[in-house]
This record gives C-alpha cells, structure tokens and sequence, in this order.
C-alpha cells in the first residue's frame, strides 16, 4: 500500500493583500540570529537616484541587514530579522517614502499545528477561532474542541507562531506548538560542541555542502539545527555522521537526533491530574462546609455548640461555613473566574460565566446574610456557603470525570502511533550481497535504501521490500485483516505490523513521515479537526444559549419572588428556614447552573474522534466528519470493474491471429504498442506476447519502439510501430478508425464476452491481424458484499469502460443488475451526476487514475488502498486492505455514528430542556420536589460525563459481514 502526504494546503487562500513575496527560506547571519529575504514590487522608480535613496532608508531600519533595488525591474530584494522587523513595517518604510508597492503573484503561506489548552465547550473553542482570526495574517483557523488542537494557515511575512501563541494566551487559553510547516524530509538534530558563532558559521557551512543536503537552519540559542534533505541521497544518520566527522583539532562537536516530547499523553495526564488535586483540595473545605450545614447541626450536644450565638446572631457554625467556603469559591474556583473574564472580554459567554454567577450568587447573598446577623441582634436568615463550596466540587469532579474520558477517546489513535518498534537491525553489505556488519539502532535513523533484518516476533520499522526471506506478517494492526500474509521477496512490507515465523531481509523504501502508519495517523488526526456538518447545530445553539440561561435565571427568579412577595402561593411552600427571596435566590441559581453547553460541545467531535480512530483500526480511513455524515445516506453505490469488483490483474488466456503476420511478428508489434500504457489490460497483453515470442521465436530482447503514440482514454492505443500504423484496443478503437471487423473476428469476440473476457484487438495498416482474450477474475467476496447492501436497503451499480457483453457478464456473476459500459474517466463522472439529480446519495468505489473525476463527484469517494496515490487523494475513505468487505463497514460505521450524534444531541439537549424547567421549579408546587443549586451542578458534570461515555461505545464497534462467517451461514 502506498499514501502519499501532501499539504492539504493546495495554493494561497488569499491573493497577497500587502504585495509580498518569500524568495528564500531562513538564513543565519554571522551573529547566529534567523534571516529572511523579502521581495517587493516598486512602481514610480524613476532613476538610480530613487533607488539608492530607498536602499539607505531601509538599511537604516531597525532589523533590516541588507536592501537591493532594481531600478530597471522595479523591484527591491530586502534581508532581515523577522525578530526585530515585520515585513508590512518593511513595505509601508516605501509607502511612506511615496513609492507605491504593487501586489505580487506569489505568496507563502504556512501552517502551524498548535496544542490548545483550558477548552471547555464549544464557545471556548469559537472563543479559540475569533481570537486567531483577528491576528493579521492569519489567513484560515481550525479549532478542533475534541482534539484539542488548531491548525492555522498563516502568511509569515506578517506573523508568526509567536504572535498566534501569544494571541491565544491572550484570549485566555494555553498553546503550546505541535509542528510548524511540513517536516517531511527534515531531520531535527541537537549539538554539542558550538561555544562560538565561528562554530555555528563552521557546522552550517559544513552541511550545506554535504551530498543531499538542501537547506539548513541554525538555532544557536537552542544548540539545535533542522535540516532539510533530499531522502534519496542522504538521511538523519548520514547527516550525524557528517557532523561527528566534521571534528578538527580541539574543536568536538557531536550531534544527536532530537525527539521532542509527547505531549499529548504529557498534557493529558497534568490536566487529569490538576482535576484531580484541585477536586481534592475543593472536598478537603466543602466536606466540613457540608457537615456543619446538613449533617451535624441534627447531633444534640455538637448542633447546640453550632448554633451558638457569637455577637448578635451571628453563629459559630455561619462563621465556620464562611471561613470554609471562602478558599473554595477564590482559590479553587479562581480558574471560573478567569474564565469568564477572558470570555466576556472576547464579548462571548462559556460555561464559566453561568458557574461564576451562580456561585458568587450564593456566596455573596451567604456573606450579606453573615454581616447582616453579625450587625443585628433581631434578624435571622438562612446562608448558602455550602450551595457555593459543594457546587464548584462537583463541578470539579465532573471535569476530572470528563478530561479521563475525553483521553480515551483517542485511544485507537494512540496506537496506531505506538506500533512502530524503537530500534532495527541495520545490515551493511559488500558489492555481492554478503553481510558485512550488523548494528542496532533507532527506528527514527533508518534512512530510505537501508537493509534492515527482522527476525521472528519482531514488528517491521518502516515500509519496504523484501529481498531475502520468507515469513507470515501479521498486518491486523493496519488493515485490520487477522490472517498473516506470505512474504516472499518481492513483496512489500508495512512499518508497523508484526514478523511471525522467519527472519526477513528487508530494503526500506518508506521512512519517517513517508511510511504509511504515518500517513495513516496524519489522515486520522485531520479528519478529527475538521468539522463535521452536524456540528453546525450545536455551533449554532452556543451563540445564545449562556445568555438564554442567564435571562431564564433571572426570569426564574423574579417568578418566585414577586408572586412570593404578593402572597400568590402559599405560605407553606416556602422552607422554615428561608423567605421569599432566599427561595427565589435557590431557584435562579439551579437555573444557572444546571445548564449544560459543554455536553452539546462534546456531541459531535467525541463521536467523530472514537469512530475516525475506530475505521483506522478496522482498515478504513475516513477523511473527515464530512465524509462520515454524508457516507451514512448513502442509498445507491457505485463499483468501478477492474481492480474494484475484479482482482485488478488481468491475465490473457488466448491469442488468435487474422492475417498472413506470424505469431513472433504479431507479439513484436503488439509489445511495442502497449509498452507505454499504464493500464493493467495493457500489461497483462505485453507480458503474454512477451512469453508467446519467446515460444515461438528466438530470445532477442529489444523491441522496437512506437512513435507518435498516443492514448484513447477508454477504447484503447495507437502508434507507428516501424512503418506500420498500429492500433490495440476494442471495437469502439476499430470503428473510430474505420478498421472493417469480419464475421469470425465478431464470433471470436462474441464467444469470448459471453465468458465474461474482454477482447483486445490489434490493428495493423487498418486491418484486424490478431486479437488477445483477457480474463480479469472477479474477488470472492463481490457477489457477498453486493448481496449484503441489499439487505441494507443500498442498490449496487457497476460502471466500467469494458464492452457491454463483458459488463453484463461480470455483473451478472456479482448480482448487479444496473450496468454502464464503454464509458470513459468523464463520462463516469456524468453517470454519477446523473444518479445524483434523480435525488440518490451516491458512493463510487474505485481504485485507478480513471475513476479519481468519478471519486470526486461522488457525494462520498471510496478508493481501494491498493490503488494509485490520486485515487487515494481524490477520495473521502480509503480501503486499505483492498477489501470489498470494508465498503460495508464504512456506510456501517458512519450509521453508527450519525446514530450516536443524534443520541448525544437528545442527551444534551433533553438534558437541558428537562433539567432547566425542573430547576426553575415547575414541579415544586405539584409534588414538592426542589432541585438544590448543589445538585444541579452534579447534574450538569453528569450531562457531559454521559455524552463522553456514549461516545466511547463506539469503540466496542464490530463490522457487521465477515467474509467467511457469512459463506458459513449461506
């Protein structure tokens, strides 16, 4: 199998607003700091006067260390520091010296993966966006609330990862950097040994003029470099090497691979531990707060001691529960106090703000009711400091609950990054193949071309090709597929997945963030940042739901205590130890707080982040929650023929001739005609002629070559083979050409399709002087699969560019009855925007180069891993294991999920909808029953604990048809 990664950042998202141009990446200067090369386009240079002039104006600004203007091409070359200056500071410099700049055609944009730390609900990571949004620029921001991370495309030449770090903090939330740029090719390695910057100037110029090397970039102050590569010439090891070589007289220096930390696991684990002591420490004053208010005032001797009067009637048990509460609501609880700060700030609202004023509700009415007894000797009233103290501990535990949950949600993605091994058997190998040596050594130095030996129960390091050997790999890790394959030499290999029985010899062809476990888990991780559509709701809803809740509090309480006041409800209602507004204060508060926009958050990403991690796991990659939304409407799929329905690897099983040419000719000119042509029919013709040459004729190697060749996208080739003009293809070629097809080359034809074989004819000098047969045999579990979404509602259709006989044959054996044959890559395309107007929700699986415009039209694009790279890009899942199977388990998956969104929406919102009313009291006059502001806070950290844990379901999914139980059942 083979991904490829690319930058899903295909151009600029925005044309150049400030006319900027990147001409070279970073430098370092003789002082060790970072340098950039800045290009600007001038109009109005009018002589050398002008361009001078503008040259020593920026030399004298701060941070540039060299200009260079082109009077001619009016344009200005400018190097400088972005530490001390931007390049907007650098163009307005020449605006202001009354030289416009035009706008440039090119731009850089890069991207930044930053971890974000403290987000809550959806308004925090809304919260999270705008704030990234307002920095200038940013051009595209992506909060993932789940993942907790953003990705952010941004111009360097007016920002950089500092500013955007410093934005979020500014917004309230921690950021720390996850990778900036692509480091595809980049090896990050740490120095010992540079004491000055000779040593710095020595080691850059060392390297860049080593073999493979492309770019270097010092960090003087860190005492690393990252190094860019060409990984065919060069790699992290060779470049180690050059670095411990390059060592002369007492000048060392050593370097080392520099593995930066996990810090997600890292995180995860403070931020659970961190809940779990702030928790602690809440229990630790809001346990006595909740003894000396509920438990013990009920014992004899110790409720006397409580109640007695210190001054007025200010008790010792008031006191106790003020002195108690205060750390609570200040110390622990200061993080909702500044969460509501930096959200109000934002003009936005989180579930802070409602935890904030419902507490500092309680606590300062508690604190008015402590001064008011300690300042009267006549008045009683009733304090709330325990309402305060229990309702941030539970909230807490909530949290702690939440944040344990959360991290399991990525668990499959966890391991899916922990199954390459951490070393590898590194073989060294004279000009004949022997052993020379053999090392061990870290998996992360494996360079592309290396001899890596894995023996028996070891896991292979990175992709690669055996070239001695033979053993059973146990790929279930990967693609999900429990039986261990054969490996001989030849075949490839993926990083990651488990050796059995033999020792093998394997050459790395794949390494670092080439293999595909790696692309595998880049896949996974930006499909759980993007969006899914349904997520819309909840973003929707967040705009106004904490202003809402804060509205029906207050609501809430002038309805209790206006009608209270005006004796509009019995005087019974209300608790011996409380007044009017004291139960009207209880009933807005629960309001407040029993509202939940955290579960509604939670609903969507936590789902889409199990059931991503969970296909990966099973074999399918699902790019995106838009993919899985849209995959479980799928009501009608659509199968490409060969390589799809069929094993992909066509094999001619007869060859018949029609003309006076002999059999050794007929393969020569066939040979040179298909040699060109990537399809597998085309292939499978010139190796068949190849062996039929060989029967039949003597052994000579070279063929001669076709000129003028040229490809019929669907019906075949053609070209000038000598002095003869050649044509291969099917009938639809022949007829384009006016090429006469007689009666028995029809019956050849007729008799051959019947069988469900695909006629190749070949042409020469416009007459029909041979044909090959062509059997592609179909894969065992088509006719299941297809049989299988049947019974779940899906209708199959096959399209192909093959002859209708062929078509209908194939299909018929599968157990498909809609079928478009002889239809070329577009008007594959057409077919599927056709089913689509009648109001279908189409799927196409697919696994060529043809099927990618059909993959892209499709409203869900399903390639066979086996497939070719653009296959695999233009679609929203890939199969890995090239398993039919795994189209079942996709639209299977995607309906369990969408089914497990829908149930986390009716659990946060029917939490909401149910919870508030009953806080609000509306049972309280028919049965008596009273949310207490304390409960209702357990009650909303339940609301997401139950979210998260109906998420996490999803990682007991089972595939609904496995092969082989299924012929058992038949």
């Amino acid at each position: 199998m083979t991904i490829n990664g690319r930058n899903d950042l295909k151009e600029p998202l925005l044309q150049p607003p400030h006319g900027v141009a990147v001409d070279n990446p970073s430098q370092i200067n003789d002082k060790g700091k970072k340098l950039r090369t800045v290009k600007f386009k001038i109009r109005e240079i009018k002589c050398a006067s002008c361009s001078a002039s503008i040259e020593s104006m920026l030399v004298n600004l701060n941070g540039v260390v060299s200009a260079t203007v082109s009077p001619l091409e009016g344009q200005a070359a400018v190097e400088y520091v972005p530490d001390l200056v931007m390049a907007k500071q650098i163009k307005e410099t020449i605006e202001d010296a009354g030289f416009p700049v035009d706008d440039f055609l090119e731009q850089e944009i890069a991207v930044c993966r930053l971890r974000i730390k403290g987000m809550a609900c959806t308004s925090c990571s809304e919260s999270v966006e705008r704030a990234l949004q307002m920095v200038d620029g940013v051009k595209k921001a992506v909060v993932g609330l789940a993942l907790e991370e953003a990705k952010v495309h941004f111009d360097p030449n007016l920002t950089d990862t500092n500013h955007i770090i410093e934005a979020i903090e500014d917004a309230g939330f921690g950021a720390d950097l996850i990778s900036s740029g692509n480091d595809a090719n980049k090896a990050h390695l740490k120095l010992e040994g540079m004491k000055s910057e000779e040593d710095v100037i020595f080691i850059q110029t060392f390297l860049e003029s080593a073999l493979g090397v492309t770019h270097v970039e010092m960090y003087l102050a860190e005492k690393k470099v990252t190094v860019s590569y060409d990984p065919d010439l060069t790699g992290p090891r060779s470049l180690i090497q050059n670095i411990n070589e390059a060592s002369t007289g007492p000048n060392i220096y050593r370097a080392s691979l520099y593995a930066p930390p996990k810090r997600r696991e890292t995180e995860q684990q403070h931020e659970i531990r961190m809940y779990r002591n702030q928790f602690l420490v809440s229990c630790l004053f809001s346990v006595p707060v909740f003894l000396f208010s509920m438990v013990l005032p009920m014992l004899p001797t110790v409720g006397i001691w409580l109640h007695y009067k210190i001054h007025n009637m200010l008790t010792i048990g008031m006191l106790l529960r003020w002195i108690f509460c205060t750390p609570v609501q200040f110390i622990v609880g200061r993080r909702f106090y500044l969460g509501s700060y930096h959200a109000l700030r934002l003009k936005s609202a989180n579930m802070d703000v409602l935890v904030a004023l419902g507490t500092n509700a309680a606590y300062f009415y508690s604190v008015y009711i402590a001064i008011k007894a300690l300042t009267s000797d006549t008045f009683e009233g009733q304090d709330f400091f325990e309402t305060s103290a229990m309702l941030i501990s539970f909230i807490l535990l909530g949290k702690y609950l939440e944040v344990v949950a959360k991290g399991k949600t990525s668990d499959a993605l966890a391991k899916l990054t922990d199954l390459a091994p951490d070393t590898a058997h590194l073989l060294t190998l004279d000009g004949e193949g022997n052993v020379i040596s053999e090392m061990n050594f870290s998996t992360q130095l494996i360079q592309r071309n290396d001899i890596i030996k894995i023996f028996p129960g070891e896991k292979v390091p990175v992709d690669g090709i055996v070239v001695d050997g033979q053993s059973h790999v146990n790929e279930s890790m990967i693609t999900g597929e429990a039986i261990p394959i054969s490996k001989r030499p030849g075949d490839n290999v993926i990083g990651g997945t488990m050796n059995e029985n033999g020792y093998l010899l394997v050459k790395a062809t794949h390494v670092g963030s080439e293999t595909a476990l790696s692309q595998i888990v880049q896949l996974v991780e930006a499909a759980q940042l993007a969006r899914a559509p349904v997520q819309k709701l909840a973003d929707q809803i967040s705009k106004f739901f904490v202003p809402t809740v804060v509205v029906a509090a207050f609501v809430t309480w002038l309805g209790w205590f206006i009608p209270g006041m005006a004796g509009l409800y019995p005087k019974h209602w209300i608790p011996e130890v409380m007044d009017e507004f004291e139960l009207a204060l209880q009933f807005g508060i629960s309001v407040l707080v029993v509202a939940c926009p955290c579960a509604l958050g939670l609903a969507t990403p936590t789902a889409v982040m199990v059931a991503t991690g969970k296909g990966a796991s099973q074999g399918v990659l699902i790019k995106g929650g838009n993919a899985l939304e849209k995959a479980h409407k799928v009501k009608t799929v659509v199968f490409d023929k060969t390589g799809t329905l069929t094993v992909g690897k066509p094999k001619v099983v007869s060859a018949v001739l029609f003309s006076h040419f002999s059999m050794e000719e007929f393969c020569d000119i066939a040979t040179a005609a298909e040699a060109n042509s990537e399809h597998p029919i085309a292939k499978a013709v010139v190796e068949h002629a190849k062996k039929l040459r060989q029967k039949f004729g003597s052994h000579v190697e070279h063929v001669a070559e076709a000129k003028d060749f040229e490809v019929h996208t669907g019906a075949g080739v053609c070209g000038k083979v000598g002095d003869k003009i050649v044509l291969v293809g099917n009938k639809r070629l022949m007829r384009a050409y006016d090429v006469p097809v007689g009666p028995d080359v029809e019956k050849y034809v007729s008799e051959n399709e019947q069988l469900a074989r695909t006629c190749v004819l070949v042409a020469i000098d416009g007459k029909v002087a041979g044909a090959f047969a062509v059997t592609d045999p179909v894969k065992p579990e088509a006719q299941i699969v297809v049989s299988f979404l049947h019974t779940m509602g899906i209708s199959s259709i096959m399209v192909t560019g093959d002859n209708w006989a062929t078509a209908s044959a194939i299909a018929k054996e599968v157990g498909i009855e809609r079928v478009f044959a002889e239809t070329d890559p577009l008007g594959k395309a057409d077919k599927i925007k056709e089913l689509q107007l009648k109001g279908m929700t189409v799927a196409m699986v697919g696994d060529g180069i043809n099927d990618s415009p059909a993959l892209a039209a499709a409203d869900v694009g399903m390639a066979i891993g086996a497939g070719t790279d653009v296959a695999i890009e233009a679609a929203d899942i890939v199969l890995i294991k090239s398993n039919l199977e795994d189209v079942v388990t996709a639209i299977d998956l995607s309906r369990k999920t969408m089914y497990r969104i829908r149930l986390n929406y009716v659990w946060a919102l029917g939490y909401n909808v149910l919870g508030m009313p009953i806080a609000a009291g509306i049972l309280y006059p028919f049965v008596g029953i009273r949310l207490p502001p304390w409960l209702a806070g357990a009650c909303m950290a339940a609301s997401s604990l139950s979210v998260l844990c109906s998420s996490l379901l999803l990682q007991s999914y089972k595939k609904p048809l496995h092969l082989k139980d299924f012929q058992a059942q038949v």
